[in-house]
C-alpha cells in the first residue's frame, strides 16, 4: 500500500492551454443551443396562425360585400316594383275618369261648360294634369296605329299620306305609357293618284322644258 504523500492536493485536470473549464459556462451554452429551435418554432406557428386569420378577413369580407350587393339589389328592386305599383294604380283610377273627361270635352264643343259645372270641370282636368295625364291626337297628323284607332276611312285628293281628318275621341297617356289610344277618321290618297312631290316635279320639267327621264 502506498502512502499519501502528506501536504500534497489532488488539483483538478488542467487543459492544454491552461485555462481551467468554466461548467456554468458550458451548461449555458447547451441552454442556448437548445433555446434557439425552440423559438424558430414559435415563430412558424405564430406565421401560420396570422396567414389563417388573414383568409378568414377575407372570407369575411367577401360576404360581407356580397350581402352588401344583395341588399342594394333588393333595395332597388322594392323600389322599382313600388313605382310600378303606384303606376298601376294611377292608371287604373285615370281610365275610369276617361268617360267624365270626354263629357266635359263634348260639353265644351257645344258651349255647355258654363257656371259651376264649368269649375268642376276645370278643376278635375287639373287634378289629373297633375297626376301626369296627358292627351293627344290632332286633325291633319299622320296616322300612327300605335297611338290612333281608325274609325272611319276615305280617300281624299288633298293627302299624300294616311291622314287624320278628324278626331272623334282623344287620346291619353301617362309618360310614354298610352292608356287609350285617339280614336279618328282617317284619309288616305285616292288610288291612281300620284304623290304630290311628283306632280311637282313634273311641273317644273315642263316649264323648264328639260326632257322626261327614262
Amino acid at each position: 500500500m502506498s502512502e499519501e504523500t502528506p501536504g500534497f492536493e489532488e488539483k483538478p485536470e488542467v487543459p492544454a492551454d491552461g485555462t481551467p473549464e468554466e461548467p456554468e459556462a458550458a451548461a449555458s451554452a447547451d441552454k442556448a443551443e437548445q433555446a434557439a429551435p425552440a423559438g424558430d418554432a414559435t415563430d412558424v406557428a405564430l406565421l401560420a396562425q396570422l396567414d389563417q386569420a388573414r383568409k378568414a378577413l377575407e372570407e369575411r369580407t367577401a360576404d360581407l360585400q356580397r350581402l352588401q350587393a344583395e341588399y342594394q339589389n333588393y333595395r332597388r328592386r322594392v323600389e322599382r316594383d313600388r313605382v310600378t305599383v303606384k303606376e298601376i294604380a294611377v292608371a287604373s283610377l285615370l281610365t275610369d275618369l276617361l268617360p267624365v273627361l270626354d263629357d266635359v270635352g263634348r260639353a265644351r264643343d257645344h258651349g255647355e261648360l258654363v257656371g259651376g259645372f264649368k269649375s268642376v270641370a276645370e278643376s278635375l282636368e287639373t287634378v289629373v294634369a297633375k297626376m301626369g295625364l296627358q292627351q293627344f291626337g290632332k286633325e291633319g297628323e299622320p296616322f300612327d296605329p300605335t297611338i290612333h284607332e281608325a274609325l272611319m276611312h276615305s280617300y281624299a285628293p288633298d293627302v299624300t299620306e294616311t291622314t287624320c281628318v278628324a278626331i272623334l275621341q282623344p287620346g291619353y297617356r301617362i309618360g310614354e305609357r298610352t292608356i287609350r289610344p285617339a280614336r279618328v277618321a282617317v284619309a288616305e290618297p285616292q288610288p291612281g293618284a300620284a304623290p304630290a312631290k311628283d306632280d311637282a316635279k313634273s311641273s317644273a320639267d315642263e316649264e323648264s322644258g328639260a326632257p322626261e327621264e327614262g
